[in-house]
Formats: structure tokens, C-alpha cells, sequence
């Protein structure tokens, strides 16, 4: 249940919405010793950062259709506002997320004794409505009469056994073992939890079911191994060179989490999925490639690593696209797209010369920090990239608080500055600086902005798009657009290791920005990679695709790029943060951060290495109960301080 705040409090820094920028630079304040108030309307962390279960998700599709049935009743806190003050009222509905449809290809045969392994919760709601203001409740086994047009649900045989997922995360050789052992929801060093937490430390049950001859999974297995789900609302991998990888090991918050490297990059074309090779021995190992391609593309890679040295070879091509530049070196076709797509990893139109060779630079930068491709994963999803820098900011003092909502930004006539913000229960919480996150705000506020979107779509898979002997891939496909005015797609395929899918499946996102709606996007792509889950293709053994077991497409409002002027009437000490953009790295929420960080904070480091716990000393030898609080924090930081950071010590390992 939510409970009042201190009002006595002294806060410097308000963050409304718990997002990867906002928590960021609420650990950064926190660390330079500014007193942090984090508070968020939803019940989990990382607003559209975050990672769900299977059971989560569905949670989530559900308060995301009664989210679109609230009504803005009469403000309850008009009366507080005095004659020197004004409101900004905040926004109720979350507007960020549209055009919501699931599909179920799999067996529904559930019966009501089927849940989720370890959940105390039986029910959960399911959305199956073209859109979100259509959407409806409906229990997993539809009512005999009821159609469900978005459904496509298939009878099965039996389950499939399920056993532990791995523990250990290895990287380039290196072994490390997680100290986190359970569901991505675990909220260390966090007291707000949400309702999911509390079955926490229930042992997943193991399914005895006898092994059948064939793979085929159901979807009450689906429910019952929820737990093994961790998916992301939004995808994206870090650059092992990027500016977030960089902060995680200055700040040694890179000690709360694990992570996998990128196995594969893949390419499609002709119809065909095929491994690009990436470092100097898979490119003369690759039998792909002809000799002479191979010596005319570690040619080409050799001197976009050093492409600002030899301005002659570019000069004159600054104003046509990487692609027309590309045709002008001697480069094959074969090598032209391996070099567009797969290493630049942009389009036709989308880059100009000077971006490409960038793009391709920085990712010939990134190989081999950490493994054979330039990018990493976090072990139980992108979610906990937030919570990670919110076990930071509690740890130097930093307060959480879920489920509580904001309603009005206090605004001083004279100064035109905000002095307060008033919450659900009407109570006043003062404080210097406020980060709002850009959905909270009234579309009257933000009716001069003009929002991009992005199409989302997440799929549970039975194989990998690409079959090779190991099933424990982790693989990064673009698929080219192929009409004007599309955009390509972005194709993340994740295995059981990374803690983001039960054992026997994949969990394969798609990204792009939107030129329709998610489905009318995406669709055209699924289809070209995978086939629905049915009885008939189970029995025949010639099909090679990756069958779709569940399918979900969203639209997300990308936020990224608005300037602050765009919004009406914005006090100078609010600022806003975007929620996720299109890219593939987080490099924009890292910026964004620590400039607004620079802005509150302006003689302040972003983000420094925490203390030395030799080095700290506590100030007087009064009051016992302090003395031993103040001691927890370096006690915590020389438990995890000798361990470095499973980041650093891999980085000195593998270079």
C-alpha cells in the first residue's frame, strides 16, 4: 500500500518515472551527495526500460488497457494552490504505447489449475484487441462463443520438460558466477517492491512430464515456466566501447549486473540468413568469401579504422550516402551489403558518407574488448540497466517509491520556477529541481510536439532463425527495408542463457521506426523468417523456419530529439527526460543524463568511482545506531570493491 512521504524532508532533487536517464542521474546525485526523492505511478521499475515475465507482461497489457479508461476526474488539490501560485496538472493516462495485438499460435489446452510456477496469483488477463482503446479482458481459454480475431491458437500434445537455466555467465573465456540467482524483479537495496516480488524466493517447480519424440510446447508450458521470461519493452545491446559500458565501470555500478556477448551477427539476403564474419579470423576462416573479397574488405575495415587520416579517399563523397560511396570502392556487391547492413548497420538513404564510415569505425572499435562482436547483453534483460543505478542512488541515501502518482507541478508565479509537486494523497513535496519524464506530462503542454514512433514486436520462438550446433546463440540481424518510405528492421534473436526465455525457446525482438502501425510494420519481416506454430508444420520435418509459439506487436512513442522549447510553459527547474529511442545503443539516455546532470550540478563529477572503503571515515564517534548505519555503506563497498567489476576485470582479461 502507498504511505505519506516525510514532508519534513529537506529533498533537493524530485525524479518523477523511474526511466534509464532519470535513474541515472538520480544515482549520479545521490553519489555527489544531493538528497534524491525517486517516486513513479507504476509498480515496477524502468517505465518502458523495463523487463517483465511472461505473467508481467501480460500484467502489464492488462493495466495498459484500463490505463486507456481513466478519466480525468476534478483535481483534488486545486484547493491547495495559493493566490502566488499556479498548477501544471500532470497527465493520468500513459499515452506512450499503442496499436497493441498478441497472438497465441501455440496449444491453448490450459485448465484452471495452471499457473505460473512459483506465482501466488492463478488469473491473468490477456489483451488480444487490435488497439488499445479496444482492448478487452479475457481469461486464457476463450469462452466457446467468443471469437478472438487477433488469436490463431492450434491444438498440441503434451508438454516438454523444462530444467534450471545456467547460473554462470561466461564472456570471452572468463567465468563469472551471478550473485543474483532468481527473476529479474529481485529490488536489492530498493524498499518499494512490486507485487511480483513477493513470491520471490519460491523455487521454481520442474516439470516430470515424460520427454515426447517431438519438441512441441503448449502454452500452459509457456505459463508455468513464466518465470524464465524476462522481456524487454524495448530492445537494444550495449556497445562494448559505448559511453554506457564506460559509465558502469567508472561509477563500479557494472557490479550489480552480468552480461553475455554477442555471439553472431547475421545478415539476410536472397532469402537466405547467413553469419557475417566480423573479427581478422572470421574473416579468412569465412567460406562465404572468395580470397580476393577477403583481401579487398580487410582492405576497406583497415582504413575506415583510420578513415580521418587519408581525407583524400572521402573528399568529395561528403554529400552523397554511404551506400553510393561504397559503390565507388572496390568492393564487391557481397561485400557492399555486408558493409551497409551488417557492419555499418544503416540503410541505403539513411547515412551519409561521413556517418557510415563512423558507424563502421566504431564498431571495428568494439571488437574484441569483451568477445568476437563489439556488443554485450545484460543477463535477465535491458530492465535491469535502471535498477541497477537505482541500487546505486539507495545505496547513498536515495529514497524509492512505487505506486505513488504525481498530480500537479507548483508553479511561483514571480520566479516562474516550480517549488513543489502535490501528490495522490494531496500532500505538498518541496524541492529545488524536478526531472519529469515527457509522458507525464497534459497534451496541452505538449501540443507542439511532434513525437516519432517506434514498432515493437516480440515473438517466443521454438529454434534459432540461423541452426548451428550450439543452441545457446545470441544473434543481431538487419533486415533492409524494401520499399520507400520503410525502414529497416532490427532483429535481436536471444537463447535460454540470458535469463530472458525458458529453456527449448527463443525470444526474438524486432525494432523500427514506425511508418504504420506495429504489425503493418514488422509483419511482412516475420513472415519472411518464421511460420506460425501449428500441427501440420509439427509433422513436417522438412520445415526450417522458426516456428512462432506467441507474438506480440506494440507501437512506443519515441521522445528522443524534442527540444525543450517544444513544450508550453516549462518552468527552468523541470527538466525532461525522453523514454527510449530507436537506436541500437543507449549512447542518447547516457548523454542525456549527464547534461542534465551538468545543468543541476554544474561543479559536480558524473557519476565518480565510489570510495575506497580504506579510505572513508566517519565522521564523529557520537550516536551509536548512526555510526553503524554510516558503516553499512563501506561494508557493502568492500564486499563487491575487490571483485571490480565483472566489466573491468574481463576488459583486462581480453585485450
Amino acid at each position: 500500500s502507498c504511505l505519506s512521504l516525510p514532508s519534513s524532508w529537506d529533498y533537493r532533487h524530485v525524479c518523477a518515472f523511474i526511466g534509464l536517464p532519470e535513474s541515472i542521474i538520480a544515482a549520479a546525485c545521490s553519489r555527489s551527495g544531493r538528497r534524491v526523492l525517486h517516486v513513479d505511478s507504476r509498480s515496477y521499475y524502468g517505465g518502458n526500460w523495463a523487463s517483465f515475465s511472461f505473467s508481467g507482461l501480460l500484467s502489464w497489457l492488462k493495466e495498459h488497457q484500463e490505463n486507456s479508461d481513466i478519466e480525468n476526474d476534478s483535481p483534488v488539490w486545486q484547493d491547495q494552490i495559493l493566490e502566488n501560485e499556479e498548477a501544471i496538472a500532470l497527465s493520468r493516462k500513459d499515452k506512450t504505447i499503442q496499436h497493441v495485438e498478441v497472438f497465441c499460435y501455440a496449444s491453448q489446452d490450459l485448465h484452471e489449475d495452471v499457473e505460473e510456477a512459483g506465482a501466488l496469483q492463478k488469473n491473468h488477463a490477456l489483451v488480444t484487441s487490435a488497439n488499445s482503446t479496444e482492448a478487452a479482458d479475457s481469461s486464457f481459454l476463450p469462452v466457446e462463443d467468443e471469437s478472438l480475431s487477433t488469436m490463431n491458437c492450434e491444438m498440441l500434445t503434451e508438454q516438454t520438460p523444462s530444467s534450471d537455466p545456467e547460473n554462470v555467465l561466461e564472456v570471452n573465456g572468463a567465468e563469472v558466477t551471478g550473485e543474483k540467482e532468481n527473476h529479474c524483479d529481485d529490488k536489492t537495496c530498493v524498499p518499494s517492491t512490486s507485487a511480483e516480488d513477493v513470491s520471490e524466493n519460491v523455487p521454481i517447480a520442474e516439470d516430470t512430464t515424460e520427454q515426447p519424440k517431438k519438441n512441441r510446447i503448449s502454452y500452459s508450458q509457456i505459463i508455468k515456466e513464466g518465470r524464465r521470461f524476462n522481456i524487454d519493452l524495448v530492445s537494444k545491446l550495449l556497445y562494448s566501447r559505448g559511453l554506457l559500458i564506460d559509465l558502469l565501470i567508472k561509477s563500479n555500478v557494472s557490479r550489480y549486473a552480468e552480461f553475455k556477448n554477442i555471439t553472431r551477427i547475421l545478415a539476410f539476403r536472397e532469402g537466405r540468413v547467413e553469419q557475417v564474419p566480423c573479427s581478422r579470423a572470421d574473416v579468412f576462416n569465412s567460406k562465404q568469401l572468395t580470397m580476393v573479397e577477403k583481401r579487398m574488405l580487410m582492405k576497406f575495415l583497415t582504413f575506415c579504422m583510420e578513415y580521418e587520416k587519408y581525407p583524400d579517399e572521402y573528399k568529395g563523397y561528403e554529400d552523397i550516402t554511404f551506400y553510393e560511396y561504397l559503390k565507388t570502392q572496390k568492393l564487391t556487391p557481397n561485400l557492399q551489403y555486408i558493409v551497409l547492413h551488417s557492419i555499418a548497420m544503416t540503410s541505403e538513404t539513411a547515412s551519409s558518407t561521413i556517418d557510415g564510415l563512423k558507424a563502421t569505425r566504431n564498431f571495428l572499435h568494439c571488437l574484441g574488448r569483451y568477445g568476437n562482436t563489439p556488443f554485450l547483453f545484460p543477463l535477465y534483460g535491458q530492465g535491469e540497466l535502471p535498477q541497477c543505478f537505482c541500487r546505486m542512488c539507495a545505496v547513498f541515501g536515495g529514497i524509492y517509491c512505487l505506486r505513488h502518482s504525481v498530480q500537479c507541478l507548483v508553479v511561483d508565479k514571480e520566479s516562474r520556477k516550480c517549488k513543489a509537486v502535490i501528490d495522490q494523497f494531496g500532500q505538498r513535496i518541496i524541492s529545488e529541481h524536478f526531472l519529469v519524464e515527457d509522458s507525464y506530462f497534459s497534451e496541452n503542454m505538449c501540443s507542439r510536439v511532434q513525437y516519432r514512433q517506434i514498432s515493437r514486436a516480440v515473438l517466443i520462438t521454438d529454434r534459432s532463425v540461423l541452426k548451428t550446433d550450439s543452441d545457446q546463440q545470441i544473434s543481431i540481424l538487419t533486415v533492409p527495408a524494401e520499399e520507400p518510405g520503410t525502414f529497416a528492421v532490427r532483429v535481436i534473436e536471444l537463447c535460454s542463457s540470458t535469463m530472458t526465455c525458458m529453456k527449448g525457446t527463443y525470444l526474438v525482438h524486432l525494432t523500427c521506426t514506425s511508418s504504420k502501425t506495429a504489425r503493418e510494420d514488422l509483419e511482412p519481416v516475420v513472415q519472411k523468417l518464421f511460420i506460425p506454430y501449428t500441427e501440420m508444420e509439427i509433422e513436417n520435418e522438412q520445415v526450417e523456419k522458426p516456428r512462432i509459439l506467441w507474438a506480440l506487436y506494440f507501437n512506443m512513442r519515441d521522445s528522443s530529439d524534442i527540444s525543450r522549447s517544444c513544450y508550453k510553459d516549462l518552468p527552468s527547474n523541470v527538466y525532461v527526460c525522453s523514454g527510449p529511442d530507436c537506436g541500437l545503443g543507449n549512447d542518447n539516455a547516457v548523454k542525456q543524463a549527464e547534461t542534465l546532470f551538468q545543468e543541476i550540478c554544474p561543479s559536480e563529477d558524473f557519476c565518480p568511482p565510489p570510495p575506497n572503503p580504506e579510505d572513508i571515515v566517519l565522521d564523529g564517534d557520537g550516536l551509536q545506531p548512526e555510526a553503524s548505519e554510516s558503516s553499512a555503506i563501506p561494508e557493502a563497498n568492500s564486499e563487491t570493491f575487490k571483485e571490480s567489476t565483472n566489466l573491468g576485470n574481463l576488459e583486462e582479461s581480453s585485450e
